[in-house]
């Protein structure tokens, strides 16, 4: 068993694009690269679940993601994800007992320079190893209880409720 179970679903985070006239696709996930870069010094699972945008995810996208959750061995885990439906998400996280679960994403995609996408998954890491059981936010250093967040799209960024 892990110390912190990676669980990827697609989203900004791991967006690729080829030219300014393309359209994204998502891509591999970046996870194993930042982590290495990073030195982390957790023992850490990746488990790709799927590659999709947010918007895309269905109800049976997040049964599938709780069933991950509910089914991993470690009690601390982190999903990436993308932002946009993430609190939908974290809601059907909910009542999962004894695992403390933190979802992230990034507004730019980990493979842009200025990306926030490190920083949330280093917050997310961090949350996972510190905060109770439960179901967290981690993004651009705050951490949100799920149910008490959302994303203001004009400020670009997510803020408490």
């Amino acid at each position: 068993m892990a110390d912190i179970a990676v669980l990827t679903t697609g989203g900004t985070i791991d967006k690729l694009y080829f030219d300014a006239l393309s359209e994204y696709q998502i891509g591999e996930s970046v996870v194993g690269r930042i982590t290495a870069i990073a030195r982390v010094a957790l023992d850490v699972r990746v488990e790709e679940l799927m590659r999709k945008d947010s918007l895309e995810l269905t109800d049976a996208d997040r049964a599938t993601i709780r069933a991950a959750v509910e089914r991993a061995p470690e009690s601390r885990i982190v999903i990436t994800h993308g932002t946009d439906t993430m609190t939908d998400t974290a809601a059907a996280l909910a009542g999962i007992a004894g695992k403390t679960v933190v979802l992230i994403g990034a507004l730019a995609p980990a493979r842009f320079a200025e990306s926030d996408a490190p920083f949330n998954l280093g917050m997310g890491f961090a949350t996972a190893q510190v905060a109770v059981p439960g179901v967290w936010i981690a993004m651009n250093g705050t951490v949100f209880a799920a149910g008490h967040v959302r994303k203001d799209r004009g400020l670009g960024k997510f803020v408490a409720e």
